[in-house]
């Protein structure tokens, strides 16, 4: 653990212990599962007075991060968008996580709106809605009505998160350190984890952030806005705490799904993707859904990856809007997910690759794609993307199982521990996400032929003059500057070399175990050669100095515990190496 750690854990010492208790309490419970025969096994229990030992391991990892607060809670659903990092099992499960989350009162919220719009922020509205909405692990949306009569739904912070997640991510970036000197949890890359998910939580305590991706995805939309709108923004009533956009009348997909059709009733857009029911003139429901609206919402977001290279990362049915005039209606940019032309290249040729049957290619764009680990086993990986693009790359369009290939493709990263950046785990997140709700609509929809009328876009994009011309641009800058700096970096080694003061720098984690086992070899090799020869001159004190029953004589004492130690040395030594070899 670093010394610079440990001012964070003992001033988030309190918070720290319920972390602990919450996480033993779990533990324990998960080791009891596997001991069906000890009597006590039932006695930790849940709220409800149901064994734990009775749910998965999933399961349990679910209830403990619910049980552990808001922060582990926006943790855990960012985890349940990498599946390269937790497993299909465990993501599938996190999915579910509802934070049970008591609102804020009319005081507080009172409080937060006038610390960041004023003392006078009640002459901003004709009128405010105190009781809220929807309420999350990081806010809660209120209604509210403008003095000029537009009905609009303000999003504020919840008082005293901020702390609290800055300080759950000071205990958990401790306990990751702790857990890297755990074989079975090092594996995990705990602490390389927290330091990617750290900025992902802190992004979202910031609603400038979500205010602007909304006023960016308004622009990209623009054009297309008589099929698709997103929220406007009140920019003056607007801060890093409270997010106020237009009310979006119409109904979820989600309570489509959830509903009879003739009970389909109208939702106001609530910003966490829930809200109350209310009957509108007009029934919506799935059987009056209008033409082509799957293939509609499937092409605005192949648009948002392909042509614009900006998403919204969570198209899930409670954040999709289908408005009274036909339209649809998106909500919650706080997950977004950006692509570069690289990283937008590189999945569009691993799409080519899937076509053709190329399995050789497609390998070498995961690993270039992907963070490999250094012991990779190619010829594995090899024939785990073969057996994926017998199965998916010859499906017929009307059979294309895309959600099913995407989660099959992150099961193979998983297992072979490679990890995606975080943009490209969002990336596929988004596209099964898009696929379930294609599923639940019901309507008619074909994903590999949207996907390849855009491969056929795509192509011919490739081959157009303008991209050659930027790509030769591109490529005449990178070598400019290569031959720039190469040659006097060259030289500055050569000198180095020349001077004796070349050095050669090796991180102490990686060759420590070696070394030490190396050193210990070494020093049991020498107590062994030294205790024999201690044995040979018969070095006093002895045992047996007469001869005895069994023909031993002047046995030097200090030679023989010398050697038997010597050798138990080197036995556990060797056991150590084979198990670490079949590790």
């Amino acid at each position: 653990m670093k010394l610079t750690s440990i001012p964070s854990l003992y001033r988030n010492l309190r918070r720290g212990r319920e972390i602990l208790a919450v996480l033993r309490r779990y533990g324990l419970a998960d080791w009891l599962s596997r001991s069906p025969r000890l009597p006590f096994r039932n006695w930790i229990t849940d709220g409800s007075g149901v064994p734990l030992t009775q749910y998965t391991r999933p399961e349990r990892i679910r209830m403990a991060i619910t049980e552990l607060g808001p922060t582990f809670i926006k943790v855990g659903q960012v985890l349940a968008s990498r599946a390269d990092l937790v497993g299909i099992e465990l993501a599938e499960e996190l999915k579910g996580l509802r934070g049970r989350v008591e609102p804020d009162s009319a005081e507080q919220v009172r409080a937060t709106l006038r610390s960041e719009l004023g003392d006078d922020f009640e002459e901003q509205f004709a009128s405010f809605d105190f009781e809220p909405l929807a309420t999350a692990s990081i806010g809660q949306v209120h209604r509210a009505v403008l003095p000029d009569g537009r009905r609009v739904v303000a999003k504020v912070q919840r008082a005293g998160i901020d702390r609290l997640m800055r300080q759950d991510l000071e205990v958990l970036d401790g306990l990751a350190q702790l857990a890297t000197r755990v074989d079975t949890l090092a594996v995990w890359g705990p602490t390389d984890m927290v330091r990617q998910l750290r900025p992902m939580i802190l992004h979202e305590l910031d609603f400038n952030r979500e205010r602007g991706n909304l006023k960016q995805f308004a622009e990209m939309l623009a054009d297309n806005r008589s099929q698709v709108v997103v929220p406007s923004v009140v920019d003056w009533l607007c801060s890093r705490r409270v997010l106020v956009m237009e009310e979006l009348e119409g109904v979820t997909l989600a309570s489509l799904f959830a509903g009879d059709a003739t009970d389909a009733a109208s939702g106001r857009n609530s910003g966490a993707g829930q809200g109350p029911l209310e009957p509108q003139p007009r029934q919506l429901s799935k059987a009056n859904l209008p033409p082509g609206f799957g293939k509609r919402l499937a092409k605005i977001y192949l648009k948002m990856v392909f042509d614009d290279g900006f998403f919204h990362a969570d198209p899930h049915p409670g954040n999709l809007f289908w408005l009274a005039d036909g339209r649809l209606g998106i909500l919650d940019f706080g997950m977004t997910g950006r692509i570069d032309e690289t990283l937008r290249e590189s999945i569009e040729e691993m799409l080519f690759a899937i076509h053709a049957g190329d399995c050789r290619r497609l390998t070498r764009l995961i690993r270039r794609v992907g963070n490999p680990r250094v012991d990779l086993d190619q010829a594995s990986l090899e024939i785990d993307v073969a057996d994926f693009v017998d199965t998916f790359g010859r499906q017929s369009l009307d059979r294309f199982d895309l959600g099913g290939s995407l989660n099959q493709l992150t099961e193979i990263l998983h297992r072979h521990g490679i990890t995606l950046p975080n943009q490209s785990a969002l990336l596929i997140k988004m596209l099964i996400s898009l696929e379930g709700t294609m599923r639940e609509l019901g309507v008619g929809f074909d994903s590999l032929e949207i996907v390849q009328q855009y491969m056929r876009r795509v192509m011919w994009r490739r081959l157009s003059p303008r991209r050659r011309l930027r790509q030769a641009r591109r490529i005449y800058l990178e070598n400019e500057a290569f031959l720039e700096e190469a040659p006097e970096q060259v030289l500055a080694v050569l000198n180095q070399a020349r001077l004796g003061q070349l050095q050669l720098r090796l991180d102490p984690k990686r060759i420590t175990p070696a070394v030490n086992r190396l050193v210990v070899g070494l020093m049991a090799s020498a107590v062994f050669l030294g205790s024999s020869l201690m044995l040979a001159y018969e070095v006093p004190p002895v045992l047996f100095a007469n001869a005895s029953m069994t023909g031993l004589r002047r046995l030097s004492i200090l030679g023989l515990l010398g050697t038997l130690a010597s050798m138990s040395v080197m036995t556990a030594l060797c056991l150590s190496i084979w198990r670490s070899d079949r590790e």
